[in-house]
């Protein structure tokens, strides 16, 4: 009775909706975190920990989502897009710790329009949150602001093409190398940041038909 009064409410609904943005969240601040240690802001050794410590916030809101959707009877799109939206959402924050990881690694850092690009998957991420925040009581809403973040990968692929263009322009040596690698990272950000927005106009579209 108590789960059906809820659903009755929303609360259950309001509860999912607050755990995916929690997780989205994470995600972006682990892109703040990136991009600081891109512009030579922060050292890539101490944001390792910094990035573990986000990634293990974005696994445990994303844990926090299992028990949510079995409780509730009803929940504000399918189960099962929900769980591929927080899937993509964690694959995203995935790619920026390894990302970070590798920079360490690496020992080399990207330029500034490594940083651009990383500001697009900041806006992307945005742009997804205010629409899966708009899910229970906007509805409506939600397939501009899922297209937005799509657009904001789109960016990001192009901004990559770019970045390598102009890497590959020298004599290619090991440090060209390494930073193509860095660069492939976040080319790969880019698809699973419009691996986000795909899985959440799909929901969408099924709640539509």
């Amino acid at each position: 009775m108590r789960r059906l009064f809820d659903d009755l409410a929303g609360r259950s609904h309001r509860r999912i909706v607050g755990v995916l943005l929690q997780q989205i969240d994470a995600a972006v601040d682990g892109v703040t975190l990136a991009i600081a240690v891109t512009a030579g802001r922060l050292d890539p050794a101490g944001a390792r920990q910094q990035m573990s410590d986000l990634e293990h916030r974005g696994d445990a809101y994303r844990a926090q989502l299992v028990p949510e959707l079995s409780a509730a009877l009803t929940t504000p799109i399918d189960r099962e897009d929900l769980f591929r939206l927080s899937r993509s959402v964690d694959d995203v924050l995935d790619h920026l710790r390894d990302y970070v990881r590798e920079t360490d690694l690496y020992g080399v850092r990207l330029d500034g329009t490594a940083v651009a690009l990383l500001e697009q998957v900041d806006l992307g991420l945005k742009e997804l949150r205010r629409a899966v925040d708009r899910v229970p009581s906007r509805p409506y809403d939600v397939p501009a602001a899922a297209l937005a973040a799509h657009k904001r990968a789109g960016r990001v692929r192009h901004l990559y093409g770019v970045a390598v263009a102009a890497l590959l322009t020298g004599e290619v040596d090991a440090a060209v190398l390494k930073r193509r690698e860095l660069l492939r990272r976040l080319d790969v950000l880019g698809l699973r940041l419009a691996e986000c927005a795909d899985a959440l106009a799909d929901a969408m579209l099924k709640r539509a038909l």
